[in-house]
């Protein structure tokens, strides 16, 4: 019996490790349909392979780190740019691997919680993993193209700033939503889903009015960003978040709707500051409303408790009886 299970663990982490650096693929194949080009370099305004690596680490552990280099690989090996760069391959593996590990570790150090149901939570994954971590793929792999003559020196520091914001909102993204889809719980009312499907079909309708026409409606998307948070906590508002980024990153690409007439520079900065905003918004306004219902229900819980402990000592004892009346109707 030990033995088995001493050789199925291997076996468990070989398939995992494969299915982590497929997803990684995966996601990276769907980040590349999309592109923008800055100071002549192609990147990606969401890079989903960042997400993915770091949802798995929080998922699966340190041990997810094989898959995501693999995955990594994959992804450099599929893109002709880099058929003939071995050292720039292995250097670009190695940044989008460490990267994710790190953002890992910075999450373990402040015991972050995958529920995002803590705002601080939400804090740790926004400035810890997203916006701090991700500085270490972009510094080494647009540190890698200047390196390699790809890159004018000059133009480093545009491109690490459009590099490192698109693993950012990877990150961002794409994390909280494989962690919701880990532990989502579908809602038994039926008045729940009646909202929900008048939900969905607003953001039908309100988000490709928004990113495709030319009057620059983008500001439609929040209030129906409030409205899912408000009502169905983090799934709602993420999955809203994540079709208005694809959506507004489809606008942007095609240069349509309030994209257009825009320069490469002009489209990534609206782009971003588009997504950046919106996914702050769903994650830390989520990540309050789920903090406040917990509370909530801690106390009604705490409430319910002592009413049943004071229950319990009523029924236990007997009621005092009156003090004995004396003769002349004083106590």
């Amino acid at each position: 019996m030990v033995a088995t299970q001493v050789m199925r663990r291997p076996a468990v982490i070989a398939l995992q490790t494969l299915l982590i650096a497929a997803c990684y693929y995966g996601a990276g194949r769907l980040g590349l349909m999309r592109r923008l080009s800055v100071e002549g370099a192609v990147f990606t305004p969401i890079w989903p392979p960042t997400g993915v690596a770091v949802a798995a680490l929080l998922l699966l552990g340190i041990q997810a780190w094989l898959g995501i280099a693999i995955g990594a690989l994959l992804v450099v090996l599929s893109l002709s740019s880099f058929s003939s760069l071995q050292l720039s391959a292995a250097g670009i593996v190695a940044g989008n691997t460490v990267a994710p590990v790190c953002a890992y570790l910075l999450l373990l150090a402040v015991h972050f919680r995958t529920d995002l149901s803590r705002l601080r939570d939400g804090l740790a994954l926004v400035f810890l993993a997203a916006l701090g971590a991700m500085t270490i793929s972009a510094t080494a792999d647009v540190g890698l193209l200047v390196g390699t003559d790809k890159l004018a020196p000059g133009d480093f520091w545009p491109v690490w700033l459009a590099w490192w914001v698109g693993d950012a909102m990877g990150v961002l993204i794409v994390t909280p939503v494989i962690l919701m889809l880990y532990s989502i719980r579908a809602p038994v009312s039926l008045v729940r889903w009646r909202e929900a499907a008048v939900v969905l079909v607003a953001a039908a309708v309100m988000v490709p009015v928004a990113t495709r026409s030319s009057l620059s409606m983008l500001f439609l998307v929040y209030p129906l960003l409030i409205w899912a948070a408000l009502r169905f906590e983090l799934p709602g508002s993420l999955l809203c978040a994540l079709f208005a980024s694809v959506m507004a990153t489809v606008a942007a690409t095609e240069a349509t709707g309030p994209f257009q007439r825009l320069s490469q520079s002009e489209v990534m900065v609206k782009l971003q500051a588009f997504n950046g905003s919106m996914a702050l918004t769903a994650l830390l306004l989520s990540a309050v409303i789920t903090e406040q219902r917990n509370t909530r229900r801690s106390v009604e819980l705490a409430c319910q408790e002592l009413v049943e402990v004071l229950e319990h000592l009523t029924a236990g004892n007997p009621a005092p009886r009156p003090p004995p009346v004396e003769e002349d109707g004083r106590a």
